[in-house]
C-alpha cells in the first residue's frame, strides 16, 4: 500500500475517535453542565445528524476542488471542531462544536475512499479501502479507551485537546504523503454527479447499508446491559469483553477488503449473511458466558467485513460521473443505519419484548439488507441473459 493510504488511515483514526469517545464521557459532561445523562447522549445523535447532513452539502461544494486540497480542509475543520468542543463554555455550545465537526466525517471518508482506491492496482481497491478504514477500527479499539482514561484522569475536556493533537499530525502527514495528482479528474456536470445517485444500483448499495448497519448498531447500542443483566457480567468485565469486539473489527476489516478484491459479489453476500448468522446464534447464547464473548467477537468480524464491500459497490454502481458524491452518501447511510439500530433496539425494549428480543430485531433488520442485495446482484444479471438471449 502507498503510504498516502496509510496518510488517510491516520485521519480516519482521529475522526473515528472523536465520533465515539464521548460515550466514555458523558457522566462527566452532564455533571459538568448539570443536564440528564439522556440529554448527554443526545451529543452522540447531534454528530450523527452533523455526518448525514454534511456528507451531501460538503460533497457538492468541494466536487470542483482539487481531492488533496479538501481533505487537507476538512481535516482542519475537524481539528478547530474538536478545540471548539474542548473550549466549549456551555451544553449547548458543545452540541454546536459537535455538529461542525461532524460535518467533515461524511464527505472525509467519502472522497478518502476514492482517493485510496485511484493509488492502487484495480484488485487492490477494496483492500485499500479496508486499509483506510483500519483507523477507524483501531479508534474504536484504542482511541476511545484512551480518551474515555484520559477524559477520567484529566477531565472530559482535555480528551477533546488531544482529538484535536490528532487532527494536528492527521493535517501534517496527510499534507506530506497524499500525491496532488489524485486531485486532477475530468470536469463532471453537477447534473451528472446528482444523476448518478439516483439510479437503482447505487440507491440499492445505499439500502444494503443502511440495513446491514442497523443490524450491527441495534445490538451494540445494548450491549452493556445486555452483557450485565442477561448473561451476568459485571460491569468491569464489560470493557475487555468490548476489547475482544474491538480485535473482532479490525479482523473483519481486512477480511473484508482481501474478499471483496476477489469477488466483489460473493463478498456482499456472504458478509451480509455471516452478519445475520452471528446475530441468530447471539440470541441462543444469552446465557453462556463464553459463548457471549465469542459471539461478541464474531459479530465485531462480520460487522467491519461488509464495509469494503458495501463501500466499494456503491463507488462502482455510481461510475466516475458520481462516486465522490455516492461515497459520501454512503458513508451518511452508516450512520443513518447507526441511528435507526439505536431506535430499533429501544423500540424492541420500549414495547416489553425485552433485551433478549434484541438479537432477533438486529438479525431481522439485517436479512432485509441480505434480501435487498440478492436483489441487487439479480438486477446485475438480467442485462447479461438478455444479451445472451439476444445472441
Amino acid at each position: 500500500m502507498p503510504l498516502a493510504v496509510y496518510a488517510l488511515t491516520a485521519g480516519a483514526f482521529g475522526i473515528g475517535t472523536t465520533e465515539f469517545v464521548i460515550m466514555g464521557l458523558l457522566l462527566q459532561v452532564a455533571g459538568d453542565f448539570g443536564v440528564s445523562v439522556s440529554m448527554a447522549g443526545l451529543l452522540i445523535s447531534g454528530y450523527a445528524l452533523g455526518v448525514f447532513a454534511g456528507a451531501p452539502i460538503l460533497t457538492l461544494a468541494t466536487r470542483r476542488m482539487p481531492r488533496k486540497t479538501v481533505l487537507l480542509a476538512l481535516m482542519l475543520i475537524f481539528t478547530i471542531g474538536n478545540l471548539a468542543c474542548a473550549l466549549a463554555p456551555s451544553y449547548w455550545a458543545l452540541m454546536a462544536a459537535r455538529i461542525v465537526t461532524a460535518l467533515a466525517h461524511g464527505t472525509f471518508f467519502g472522497v478518502g475512499s476514492v482517493v485510496a482506491t485511484s493509488l492502487v492496482a484495480p484488485d487492490r481497491k477494496a483492500s485499500a479501502i479496508a486499509v483506510m478504514f483500519t483507523g477507524l477500527t483501531v479508534a474504536t479499539l484504542l482511541g476511545v479507551p484512551f480518551g474515555a482514561w484520559l477524559g477520567l484522569a484529566l477531565g472530559w475536556r482535555a480528551t477533546f485537546f488531544a482529538v484535536a493533537a490528532i487532527g494536528v499530525v492527521a493535517l501534517i502527514v496527510l499534507s506530506l504523503f497524499v500525491p496532488r495528482a489524485t486531485a486532477v479528474e475530468a470536469p463532471v456536470s453537477l447534473r451528472q454527479e446528482v444523476g448518478a445517485i439516483f439510479t437503482p444500483q447505487v440507491q440499492l448499495g445505499f439500502l444494503m447499508t443502511v440495513l446491514g448497519f442497523a443490524g450491527v448498531f441495534t445490538v451494540f447500542t445494548y450491549v452493556q446491559p445486555i452483557l450485565i443483566q442477561l448473561t451476568g457480567f459485571s460491569e468491569a468485565a464489560v470493557s475487555p469483553i468490548l476489547l475482544v469486539f474491538g480485535l473482532g473489527l479490525v479482523g473483519g476489516n481486512f477480511i473484508g477488503g482481501r474478499w471483496a478484491d476477489r469477488n466483489l459479489v460473493a463478498a456482499l453476500i456472504g458478509t451480509l449473511a455471516a452478519l445475520l448468522i452471528v446475530l441468530v446464534a447471539m440470541r441462543f447464547v444469552l446465557d453462556s458466558k463464553i459463548a457471549v464473548v465469542i459471539a461478541i467477537g464474531l459479530l465485531g468480524v462480520t460487522a467491519f467485513a461488509t464495509v469494503a464491500p458495501l463501500q466499494l459497490r456503491v463507488l462502482e454502481k455510481a461510475g466516475p460521473a458520481g462516486r465522490n458524491f455516492a461515497s459520501s452518501l454512503n458513508i451518511a447511510a452508516f450512520n443513518l443505519g447507526n441511528a435507526l439500530g439505536a431506535w430499533l433496539g429501544g423500540a424492541t425494549l420500549d414495547h416489553g419484548f425485552g433485551l433478549g428480543a434484541v438479537p432477533v430485531s438486529a438479525a431481522a433488520v439485517t436479512a432485509l439488507g441480505l434480501l435487498t442485495a440478492f436483489w441487487s446482484v439479480r438486477l446485475d444479471r438480467k442485462p447479461q441473459a438478455l444479451a445472451a438471449c439476444a445472441e
